[in-house]
């Protein structure tokens, strides 16, 4: 009578109706009502039900569920954009990093900053409003210097790399071996022994550059190297050193690392192809520390129907201490705020809790946000959608986002509430440092798409400052934050999973 997955069931509902054989037309009706009830227990949980291949009733029906908060998002987009709250999530910055200026992990800054944070969000009416306690990494930098003294003296700017070690109080003097990739290390291997590998990789893109940040100095010490210093990992450059973390390995001796400029990295290469000898003398005064208490910021607006299923939008407050950490990350931090600022105001309250988490000790490698995830992976099946914004909060072109076919044209119709500020795209690959421990156990995760090319002419740079920040594109970044967080929050079935 029935194919497929539908003929396992007519035995089993032909012994609960007393043992009787149902003919085609009994069976069907039966199977309706049964799969009808499923469906309505579904909803009542608030739990997604279809899979990648949603029904185009079921996929109908969210859509027109969409379709309703057009008016709420356009009253989001109104003050946000061009209401009271305009400049908000940008003067509220302003007034922590110039008070309190950059907030690398460990320092008295962050913890200034986290303290802060918390008395804010509080006096915002936020609900609650409570800090997690971790463990995150205390490094600190000290003095640095790096001198070229052959075959020119030449004072060279350097910013030293997240826990690397320092030189001796003499520092090293030694010459210089320059390469452009790691293969090219690998077959002057013999050259190195002794010196200071220069890295000048070209840049491409964030993704391909940065390995030799995070792995220069392992791989210049496995060839006998005494300190490595790599070219700033930057789109675009005035004399402007770009810090950021560095990885040692197990078993391969720790040597000193700092980044460059792009302009002394090319210089040097230019110097090398002509024959010259290039001799550097390089002091860093780098040091690490016992790991140090600090904390997650959170601070939640509480679901009306499901408090206990969550959408999370998220920012980190550390920076490294260099700059102001403006953009790097007080604006994603800042629009997280003000998505639930922006609520909030407008009096609106989602069936599920949208929970906002400041992370601690982000530059380090995602060292709060792991210790989170450890602390609340038990619920994840709760979580809805998980939010990181830390490309950026210039003007978004759309939305980054990972998860499920049909998350993602859930997604689409959620975008489409955007179009009075015409940012509707929605791309792949939706990721953050934070966020990714979540969405590889499955929960959907998204992020905003921004100028990376200005991004990243900034970051991890003296010049990650107000500077940088531009009020009206904070206001509309901060209303999609607002607008998607919400919805997705209040729709009555959660974002179905892979």
């Amino acid at each position: 009578m029935f194919s497929g997955p539908f003929s396992m069931l007519q035995p089993v509902l032909e012994k609960m109706i007393l043992g009787r054989k149902l003919t085609g037309r009994t069976m069907k009706f039966l199977l309706f009502v049964l799969f009808g009830v499923v469906h309505l227990l579904s909803l009542a949980s608030g739990k997604a039900i279809y899979g990648n291949g949603p029904s185009q009733r079921t996929l109908q029906e969210v859509k027109e569920e969409i379709a309703r908060y057009g008016d709420v998002a356009k009253s989001i987009i109104n003050l946000s954009v061009y209401g009271k709250a305009q400049n908000r999530s940008y003067e509220r910055l302003a007034l922590l990093v110039d008070t309190v200026g950059p907030r690398l992990s460990g320092s008295k800054n962050l913890e200034k900053a986290i303290e802060i944070m918390q008395q804010n969000l509080k006096g915002d009416g936020l609900e609650n409003v409570h800090l997690e306690p971790v463990k995150i990494p205390h490094w600190e930098r000290g003095e640095e210097s790096a001198v070229m003294l052959e075959p020119r003296i030449h004072k060279m700017a350097i910013l030293g790399l997240g826990s690397s070690i320092g030189t001796p109080p003499e520092g090293i003097t030694a010459e210089v071996l320059v390469v452009t990739s790691f293969d090219e290390l690998q077959r002057r291997g013999p050259d190195a022994e002794g010196k200071i590998v220069v890295y000048n990789q070209p840049y491409t893109n964030y993704s391909a550059a940065v390995q030799y940040r995070m792995e220069g100095a392992v791989e210049a010490a496995k060839v006998g190297a005494l300190a490595s210093l790599i070219r700033s990992v930057a789109s675009f450059s005035i004399y402007s050193p770009h810090t950021g973390i560095q990885e040692y390995q197990n078993g391969v001796p720790k040597i000193p690392t700092a980044c460059i400029t792009v302009e002394d990295a090319e210089m040097m290469s230019r110097m090398a192809s002509h024959g010259n000898r290039i001799v550097i003398q390089l002091k860093m005064g780098a040091k690490s520390y016992p790991d140090a208490d600090s904390f997650n910021t959170v601070a939640e607006i509480t679901g009306s129907k499901y408090p206990e299923q969550v959408v999370l939008v998220s920012g980190h407050l550390d920076s490294w201490d260099v700059g102001q950490g403006a953009m790097d990350d007080g604006g994603g931090a800042f629009i997280s705020w003000e998505a639930l600022s922006l609520i909030k105001d407008l009096g609106l309250r989602p069936k599920r809790t949208l929970r906002l988490v400041l992370w601690t000790a982000e530059e380090q490698g995602g060292i709060g946000s792991s210790q989170y995830y450890q602390l609340h992976k038990a619920n994840s099946s709760n979580y809805s959608l998980v939010m990181e914004s830390d490309l950026g909060t210039f003007l978004p072109s759309g939305l980054k986002f990972t998860g499920s076919d049909s998350a993602r044209i859930i997604m689409e119709e959620v975008m489409s509430l955007l179009k009075p500020i015409n940012i509707t795209q929605v791309l792949k690959a939706g990721d953050g440092t934070d966020i990714n421990f979540w969405i590889q156990d499955g929960v959907p995760g998204a992020s905003l798409l921004d100028d990376l090319y200005k991004y990243f002419s900034f970051h991890h740079s003296h010049g990650d400052t107000m500077t940088v920040m531009d009020p009206k594109q904070m206001n509309v970044a901060a209303a999609v934050w607002a607008v998607v967080s919400y919805v997705v929050a209040d729709l009555e079935e959660m974002l179905p999973r892979s």
